[in-house]
């Protein structure tokens, strides 16, 4: 059985167990917003226009939603944009309390930190942020709680703290003249109760905190007993649980949420040998200190006193659980020009008696809490019963959805509201104007069903999206129509020949011309009909070019014409063959001997 001292000093202030103490526009039209609330959630720059004939055609109740500067360029007026602003007020924010020292104040009307009390409107993304002055009082209260094991080991320790009740008064008059003591005292789990038979508890409180404990912190340790414990933490644990708030077996973690709640520092005052263990505990319980304790607790009032001042000089703040969807973030601005951010925003340390530190505190929402819920939160410096706490209200909702018609004829036969210059429609309906059922079409996938793939267009911009389908619009030329299943085929965007779609040689079907017989070519108007090529002499361009769409295509350079037939120098070279022919023939006539040479 390994034997172990601890001993547990709880300070507290008060009266309690007393311590010292994102491209905003793509954001906005990605949320793909129903309602001016959807579209004012979605981001802090995001605003909702409520001009009845804002939208163009073909475009969705989505598209009201978009960044301020986007929706003034489309044509929405600034009185016409819902773009409500987040707020905080001061509800309460007394001044830091100027103590004389020895004067004896109620705890509960001492101030050491300011404001007290907000009021924050949150807009979803945008932080609303004040500053928090903390300023060390002077002659603060204190009450010291003093917890003592009784292990077998602790004996001759117990000797030399039958006087610590005189002394440590005398020594705390230095720090505060408002001082309180108490005093109880543990042992482990038993293996057998007590030496003597005598009989006792894992936890008693023997004195209550009092300012005479210089009469009777000494007359009570005196009469304690000492035990046999069998292990060496837990119920040390045990009795810090019951201390702070005389509950059940703890856990660690419910150990340091005690702790925090009561306003507790603790101190833990420990043999050489068990230093690593109670570090790694400080380590897990905020505002705690492990120190070394001779072998016969000769030096237990310097360490208290020293750790003391250790523990006073440092300030940390902490905020209680915090609703979902919000985050709050902390920036210190210490002494000397110290400033901390991120985790070490929430602290300073070496802060001594009168100096004053700041620190800047931002609260944002990300989500609006279901409806009509109410939330604050409370901010606190570790071991202080002072807080800062604040009343939460989200803005949810625009001022003009005050002014929506329930039931609305502009909503389908009355299956929405009409407000913010759209419908809102009611469950079990989707739809521009709530036309579609959520049994037919999920409210999720209906404008995907609209789209062509990889594009952001809704019926290509050439119709509406009624509950999943494209519904093409109609042109004022009943001749011309836009079809497909996206609205993205037309009968009069084909190319043109002669100012005619098609040439007049086809038909325009989805921006692309079908050509008659015998014609092609993008606009038909290339003639495949090769009679207007043929020559006089029965030759296809005179079998000196290629006929293309109708026309010769002269490949001889010498001739030229519709059908490729023109050579003007074409005479002058039939006189030189018949010039040569001619010079022949006479030779031929003039050789003797009646035979011919070649």
């Amino acid at each position: 059985m390994m034997a172990y001292e601890l001993i547990f000093i709880g300070l507290c202030l008060g009266s309690l167990l007393y311590s010292n103490a994102q491209q905003s526009g793509k954001e906005c039209l990605q949320a793909k917003a129903r309602s001016c609330g959807e579209c004012i959630e979605a981001g802090p720059n995001c605003g909702w226009c409520t001009k009845v004939d804002f939208l163009q055609e073909g475009k969705p109740t989505s598209a009201r939603c978009d960044d301020l500067a986007a929706l003034k360029s489309k044509g929405c007026p600034e009185e016409d944009i819902q773009n409500p602003r987040g707020s905080k007020v001061k509800i309460r924010d007394n001044p830091i309390t100027n103590k004389a020292k020895g004067e004896r104040m109620d705890p509960s009307k001492i101030t050491q930190i300011r404001p007290q009390q907000f009021q924050f409107e949150l807009r979803s993304g945008e932080p609303q942020t004040f500053n928090l002055t903390f300023r060390r009082e002077e002659d603060y209260p204190i009450d010291l709680y003093y917890l003592m094991d009784l292990s077998y080991s602790m004996k001759d320790n117990l000797e030399n703290v039958k006087s610590l009740g005189t002394a440590l008064m005398e020594e705390m008059k230095n720090i505060t003249s408002d001082f309180r003591i108490g005093f109880g005292t543990f042992v482990g789990k038993l293996i057998r109760p007590c030496s003597n038979d005598q009989k006792c508890v894992i936890y008693k409180n023997v004195l209550s905190l009092t300012s005479h404990g210089n009469i009777f912190f000494n007359e009570l340790v005196g009469k304690q007993q000492i035990s046999k414990n069998l292990d060496s933490t837990k119920g040390g644990f045990d009795a810090i649980m019951q201390v702070a708030v005389c509950g059940d077996y703890p856990s660690i973690a419910h150990l340091v949420q005690k702790l925090s709640e009561n306003n507790i520092q603790t101190i833990f005052v420990v043999t050489e040998e068990f230093q690593t263990l109670y570090k790694e505990l400080t380590n897990m319980i905020p505002k705690s200190a492990v120190t070394t304790l001779s072998s016969n607790s000769s030096n237990v009032i310097q360490l208290i006193i020293d750790t003391y001042n250790s523990l006073s000089s440092e300030l940390v703040l902490e905020n209680s659980k915090l609703p979902k969807g919000v985050t709050i973030n902390y920036k210190s601005f210490c002494k000397n020009g110290e400033i901390g951010t991120g985790e070490n925003g929430r602290k300073c340390s070496n802060i001594s008696i009168g100096d004053e530190v700041e620190f800047e505190i931002s609260v944002t929402s990300h989500k609006c809490p279901k409806k009509d819920q109410r939330h604050s939160i409370k901010i606190k410096p570790l071991g202080f019963t002072e807080e800062v706490e604040i009343f939460l209200k989200f803005i949810c909702e625009c001022d003009c959805q005050e002014w929506g018609t329930p039931d609305s004829p502009e909503c389908h036969f009355g299956n929405g509201t009409f407000e913010c210059g759209a419908c809102r429609c009611n469950e079990g309906r989707i739809g521009k104007q709530c036309e579609c059922s959520t049994e037919q079409v999920s409210s999720e996938d209906m404008d995907a069903q609209c789209r062509k793939e990889n594009s952001s267009e809704i019926c290509s911009n050439n119709g509406d999206c009624i509950c999943g389908q494209c519904v093409c619009k109609k042109r004022e030329n009943p001749k011309e129509v836009y079809s497909g299943k996206y609205c993205e085929c037309d009968n009069f965007n084909c190319d043109r020949s002669d100012g005619l779609i098609c040439g007049g040689n086809g038909v325009c079907k989805c921006r692309v011309c079908e050509c008659f017989p015998n014609y092609s070519g993008s606009a038909c108007d290339c003639s495949e009909d090769t009679l207007t090529c043929m020559a006089s002499n029965g030759q296809l361009c005179n079998g000196t070019g290629i006929c293309e769409c109708g026309r010769c295509k002269c490949t001889d350079p010498k001739f030229h014409g519709y059908t490729c037939e023109i050579c003007p120098t074409c005479v002058s070279d039939f006189a030189e063959r018949n010039n040569d022919f001619t010079l022949i023939a006479l030779l031929c006539v003039w050789i003797p001997f009646g035979f011919t040479v070649w």
